[in-house]
């Protein structure tokens, strides 16, 4: 079992200790939309990760590091920042969904060229897509899912100790098909509006073709915004519900990757 030990007889080996549990959590972290953005300094994430990897040697019994500077010291930090970077990346795989739906809705809509800095990101995204960005965020923290995301970090280093060496294939395609879930789940959100859409072009073709003397394109823009806003309005409900829906899967993923993760291990 290792614990931090308080005095300075052995400072070098409690400060490697430290800085060898960080590195999963400063990689989940770096990884993670919560805190990885560039709208959160690097110091302050870093910070958090010594920080937390201080209380997780206080409360999780683990055993002790591979010594400093050895190839065995090398391999386990490798392994330390994969695990860290599959329990973040998943976060921002589901993250990624609410854009892609935005996405296709405003090309439907006409909206596509309405752009605006994303500032967890410093890119260019759709104003739609930001909107919903904020909507899923706020489900995220509404719903304690960030603390159950914390819950399962820390759970990963009891279930698997720093060092071991548990990172296979399947975790890779646990990722991935939780990535196909992901597409799927944003297809859905996108469906409902897209086909009230198609549904409004095809009325505005048919008026077009019947009155050539009317202009297609100062009626059917207008018409195809109006429309999609009603759409989006109509189905909140259900697109709440689908993102509350990927935020639990996403969770479930992480405890499958760690649950697995510790399965190769032993």
């Amino acid at each position: 079992m290792m614990l931090l030990d308080p005095g300075f007889g052995s400072l070098e080996e409690q400060l490697w200790a430290l800085l060898f549990l960080s590195v999963r959590v400063g990689a989940a972290l770096l990884a993670a939309p919560m805190v990885g953005g560039i709208a959160v300094p690097g110091q302050a994430r870093a910070m958090l990760a010594v920080v937390l990897a201080f209380f997780i040697a206080t409360w999780v019994p683990l055993p002790k590091p591979p010594e400093m500077m050895s190839f065995e010291a090398a391999l386990a930090l490798f392994q330390e920042v994969l695990i860290g970077v599959a329990l973040g990346f998943v976060l921002q795989i589901a993250f990624a969904v609410p854009l892609i739906a935005a996405e296709q809705i405003a090309g439907t809509m006409g909206l596509a060229i309405a752009t605006s800095i994303d500032p967890s990101s410093g890119t260019q995204s759709g104003a739609l897509g930001l909107y919903f960005m904020l909507v899923l965020n706020l489900l995220f923290f509404v719903t304690g899912a960030h603390l159950l995301w914390f819950e399962l970090l820390i759970e990963s280093y009891r279930v698997l100790p720093a060092g071991e060496f548990a990172i296979g294939a399947a975790t890779g395609r646990e990722m991935i098909n939780f990535a196909g879930y992901g597409f799927a789940t944003a297809a859905a959100m996108a469906l409902p509006v897209v086909l009230i859409l198609l549904l409004v072009q095809l009325v505005t073709g048919v008026i077009s073709r019947s009155a050539p003397a009317l202009n297609l394109f100062a009626l059917g823009l207008p018409a195809g915004v109006l429309a999609g806003i009603a759409a989006l309005i109509i189905v909140m409900p259900i697109v709440i519900e689908q993102l509350s829906s990927l935020l639990d899967v996403s969770l479930t993923e992480v405890e499958r990757i760690v649950a697995g993760s510790a399965g190769v291990s032993q």
